[in-house]
């Protein structure tokens, strides 16, 4: 494959070219090309160091086979870490060990992994070893050293197995024989101290309350400092400082961002799994990912604080809100410029929030440029083709850091990349889940899917960078500052609804409120119809196309009771005559949401296998939603959430005919 230097081949650099199977594992094989010139039969080596393109110069393509593990049992995938082969991808260990948490435990990898220790040597023999020599006599044992330095490096968090922490002395015990001079082995000890630190602090924390309840109430002076002698001094503030609104703009941004950053930075990257994620609602499963809830709660907590500011005075003059609203947008426009993009949208969901939205009088005192200003953001944070314009927005930060890093003079100081950004992390939330739905966890065969986990890898290996990035925050805590958001008061949904209505009463339309293109909420509103198989007697039969439409709306509860008064920004209304409504969350799956909906029908339940359920999407097509898909992650969120039963060919029962 040969052409002159002028008229180059466009070829693609990674193509594709099949699998292998090999020993029960399946490969994914792509071949690599990269170009490399060939001087003209006339010139040599001598010639020129340095050969420039020329008329007679050809251009050679040397191509590499690269191997990607695909699928294979759990033996296996562990070998494959120590394996050292030339042709892997360079991606299996790290996203192994970020992932393996979602199919195997820890302690039993250490068990596959970790040879037994060698026997011992007898007295009299004596070895003379020197440092940087002791895995000179085996490959296999510094390929293990290699892979446990890293994952003690990148996930320490693994090890955490509290109180002996059993797997850390494992590895312990193997690097003092293996490696007890390199730097994994320091590592490993360090950890351990750490660890030992934290259960200490832990225990103390514990202690700290009960010690306190067990003195008399005349004996209990807590000292200023004192954890005691902290919430005292912080309720005290609260109770004679002033409102949260009554600090600057700059303040509470900066306040909102050290908070999110801090948060985000103790995020375990695993616990993002869709596979952990998603057990959160299951009984006794409180204490699942810890560290993703803490930044949910901050999330929640920023929510609360704009709509107790912006309601908790029902007394206030429309024009006196008016400014609450315009300094909430301004704090907005500040964590924007701090790349708090977290802070933002909890801000923008609160409101755009039915409670405060419907403020009509509020909104139309509000003026131009901070309006302008709310629209433009809202636009960040559209649901239009999967959050495109925020994902866009955050890779462009991302992408403004990396070429300051490349830009940098070899031999100069590096420019200060702008710290952040924090992002929004249920972004990442529901593309793990949406990938822990679609995809199984095991193939055919008793293998187990490593495509799926090399995937959510990409995702993991995406925040942890994002992680690094935010430790560039320098940011001082401001106590007033914060004891005033602990104390904001936090309302429910019923009270800010309530309270909204007292402010300004319910009305046909609201007018004056911002109009924006998206329409938060933490619903999302579907339709279904019964579809009429063919030969199905006419009338009011739960398949006549003409009966009534079901509405189904997933999620979370609605973020509005339902009254007379209508949210301002929801969809218009089908045509057509509108059924009951019932509510599907997250962790529903396909054949409970058909149930569901042959109720609705007055449907005999036990048929609910003989349905399939289909989205309709433009242009006349329609995508099939499996049987065991989750409906609220397996939907297309570019379409309208009009969904259809249709019954399956080879049911074999008939549906009852309503009598006419």
């Amino acid at each position: 494959m040969q052409r002159t230097a002028g008229k180059e081949l466009a070829l693609a650099p990674l193509q594709d070219w099949g699998e292998e199977t090999e020993n029960g594992a399946v490969y994914s094989v792509s071949l690599r090309r990269q170009r490399s010139q060939r001087l003209s039969p006339g010139e040599g080596p001598r010639d020129s160091q340095a050969p420039s393109p020329s008329a007679d110069a050809f251009l050679h393509y040397r191509t590499s086979k690269v191997r990607a593990l695909r699928a294979a049992r759990l033996e296996r995938l562990v070998g494959e870490l120590v394996s050292g082969d030339t042709q892997q991808d360079p991606s299996f260990v790290p996203a192994f060990l970020a992932t393996h948490r979602a199919f195997v435990p820890t302690d039993r990898v250490l068990g596959l992994l970790l040879p037994p220790p060698p026997p011992p040597l007898p007295p009299w023999v004596e070895i003379k070893k020197t440092e940087g020599q002791d895995l000179s006599f085996n490959k296999n044992l510094r390929a293990v050293v290699s892979v446990l330095g890293s994952w003690l490096r990148d996930h320490p968090q693994d090890f955490w197995d509290p109180p002996a922490h059993s797997n850390l002395g494992s590895v312990r015990t193997f690097l003092g024989w293996a490696a007890p001079l390199g730097t994994e082995a320091l590592v490993a000890e360090k950890l351990l101290g750490d660890f030992l630190e934290e259960a200490e602090q832990e225990q103390e924390e514990e202690e700290q309350p009960q010690a306190w309840a067990g003195l008399p109430e005349t004996a209990q002076t807590p000292s200023p400092d004192s954890q005691e002698g902290c919430l005292e001094e912080e309720e005290k503030l609260v109770q004679e400082g002033p409102e949260l609104l009554d600090f600057s703009v700059d303040e509470v941004a900066e306040q909102l961002t050290l908070m999110d950053a801090e948060l985000f930075l103790r995020v375990r990257p695993w616990e993002c799994l869709g596979s952990v994620w998603s057990q959160r609602d299951r009984p006794g499963a409180a204490g699942i990912a810890p560290t993703v809830r803490a930044t949910v709660t901050q999330f929640n907590t920023v929510t609360g604080c704009v709509l107790g500011s912006v309601l908790g005075a029902p007394g206030l003059a429309a024009p006196q809100r008016a400014q609450r609203l315009e300094k909430w947008i301004r704090i907005a426009q500040r964590c924007r410029e701090l790349r708090n993009f977290s802070s933002l949208r909890a801000i923008l969901s609160a409101l755009q929030s039915n409670p405060i939205y419907r403020l009509k009088s509020s909104w139309g005192a509000v003026s131009r440029e901070p309006l302008s200003t709310f629209r433009k953001l809202s636009q960040i944070f559209s649901d239009e083709n999967n959050h495109l314009s925020s994902r866009e927005i955050l890779s462009q930060e991302e992408a403004t850091d990396g070429l300051q890093e490349v830009d940098t003079p070899p031999g100069s100081l590096p420019s200060k990349l702008p710290p952040g950004p924090v992002p929004y992390l249920g972004t990442f939330l529901t593309d793990l889940v949406m990938l822990d739905t679609a995809l199984p966890d095991m193939l055919e065969g008793d293998l187990i899917n490593f495509e799926k986990r090399r995937k959510e890898w990409e995702i993991l290996a995406r925040i942890q960078q994002l992680q690094r990035r935010c430790r560039g925050y320098c940011l001082s805590p401001r106590p007033p500052i914060l004891a005033t958001l602990r104390a904001q008061r936090q309302l429910s949904e019923e009270q800010s609804y309530r309270i909204s209505r007292v402010i300004e009463p319910p009305a046909a339309s609201c007018p004056s409120s911002p109009r924006v293109r998206r329409r938060i909420s933490l619903t999302k509103r579907l339709s279904a119809k019964l579809s009429r198989e063919r030969g199905s007697s006419p009338g009011g039969s739960p398949g006549d196309p003409s009966s009534p439409t079901s509405s189904l709306s997933p999620g979370s509860p609605p973020s509005s009771p339902r009254t007379r008064d209508p949210p301002p920004r929801s969809p218009p209304a089908s045509p057509g005559p509108q059924g009951p409504s019932s509510k599907l969350t997250s962790q529903d799956k396909a054949p409970s949401v058909v149930q569901r909906a042959l109720q609705k029908h007055n449907v005999a339940q036990p048929w609910a296998c003989d349905y399939q359920l289909f989205q309709v999407l433009p242009g006349d097509r329609e995508l099939l939603i499996p049987d065991n898909a989750n409906v609220f992650y397996a939907m297309s969120p570019a379409a309208s959430g009009d969904f259809m039963l249709r019954r399956k060919e080879q049911a074999c029962h008939t549906a009852p005919v309503s009598p006419t």
